[in-house]
């Protein structure tokens, strides 16, 4: 196992460093307690730059000194032989195989993992791949146990290398308090309607002249990963009570923060009230150790009729843990709420540094 005292002793990489996920890394992992940053990659447009001048930094606070006159790489996996872990903030396009999709890129999440290393990956490349487990590290931790499988799969097996990915940003937002009623509760079906915040190639005058994007894919894909990540042992698939999920999303000029209203119907009748809905999401305790980047509050359950906000909430915890708030009965299931989940923290960065630092404390990295 690696060590975690005495200062940051685990070195580690981030590829797609200079896009917005990627700079979300770099601000966490600057002065993380266990992680050293100790290499950067991305496209061959950046290569050979120093990060200060390979990146256009758009976070709130200035780029960090550690990593301000490194040079980036191109994304090859000899680069990040020394680390032993690398964090994925590539888009999907060019992270690797989605199906049967040519690569457009020279690196893809595969040579990496052959090259003995553990990828952390915020793309949906390998999220439906059977022996990938796909975490969210506030629900269902137990899914590491399936890293060994894949390993021991791979051609030729693997000693160190694997690839882990996290959930998308509004499927995370909304599973953490959906676990959370699950356990208490056991929900039957669930219509979630969530406007996400624009990324950062979309203009903001675009989406406020046509005011909301209806967003079919996303809202497809949130349906299948809810089910996967709701069947809660290791390599159980699918929930054993499927939980019936109807989901809408559309884009909306927010900078960070996805709002989700939902619905919900419980398989119990009666119901519960919504009072005890809100003593069900203040109690859970996820089941997982300690970890340094994870929240106090898995959900954060707000009692004022105007909370949570993206403006006002997004960056609670530092971004780590949920926002619930406007729990209320619902007049056509039982009952319904609010969601905030920061969507490039819990919903994206945050979600994968967490991982990495389960996967420390239980001995899949070595």
């Amino acid at each position: 196992m690696c060590k975690i005292s005495d200062g940051p002793t685990i070195k580690v990489g981030v590829i797609g460093a200079t896009g917005t996920v990627g700079q979300r890394f770099i601000t966490l992992l600057a002065n993380h307690e266990w992680f050293a940053i100790h290499a950067l990659g991305a496209s061959a447009r950046s290569a050979g730059k120093p990060y200060s001048k390979a990146t256009n930094w758009k976070q709130t606070t200035p780029i960090p000194s550690i990593v301000r006159d490194m040079v980036v790489h191109e994304c090859q996996p000899e680069h990040f032989k020394d680390c032993a872990i690398v964090f994925s903030g590539l888009d999907a396009d060019v992270a690797g195989e989605l199906g049967k999709r040519p690569l457009r890129s020279l690196i893809c999440f595969a040579h990496v993992r052959t090259a003995d290393l553990a990828v952390f990956s915020n793309a949906k490349n390998y999220r439906r791949d059977p022996f990938v487990p796909l975490i969210v590290p506030l629900v269902n931790t137990s899914h590491l146990a399936m890293i060994t499988q894949q390993q021991a799969l791979h051609d030729p097996p693997l000693k160190k290398g694997f690839i882990l990915t996290n959930a998308n940003c509004s499927t995370t937002g909304l599973v953490i308090p959906l676990r959370a009623l699950e356990k208490a509760f056991g929900p039957d079906r669930v219509t979630p309607a969530y406007p996400a915040s624009t990324s950062s190639t979309t203009s903001f005058l675009t989406l406020a002249a046509k005011r909301k994007k209806w967003n079919g894919r996303h809202s497809r894909f949130s349906e299948i990963w809810w089910m996967g990540m709701m069947g809660l042992k290791a390599f159980d698939m699918r929930a054993r009570q499927p939980l019936r999920v109807s989901a809408s999303c559309n884009r909306v000029p927010v900078i960070d923060g996805h709002l989700m209203t939902v619905s919900v119907r419980f398989a119990r009748r009666p119901p519960p009230s919504p009072q005890q809905v809100r003593e069900a999401l203040v109690a859970y305790a996820p089941d997982a150790p300690a970890c340094p980047s994870a929240p106090v509050h898995a959900i954060f359950v707000h009692e004022e009729s105007d909370r949570p906000q993206p403006r006002l909430d997004r960056y609670y915890q530092d971004g780590a843990g949920v926002s619930v708030g406007r729990v209320r009965q619902c007049p056509v299931l039982d009952v319904k709420f609010v969601v905030l989940a920061n969507n490039v923290s819990i919903g994206a960065a945050t979600s994968s540094i967490i991982n990495a630092e389960l996967a420390v404390l239980r001995g899949v990295v070595h």
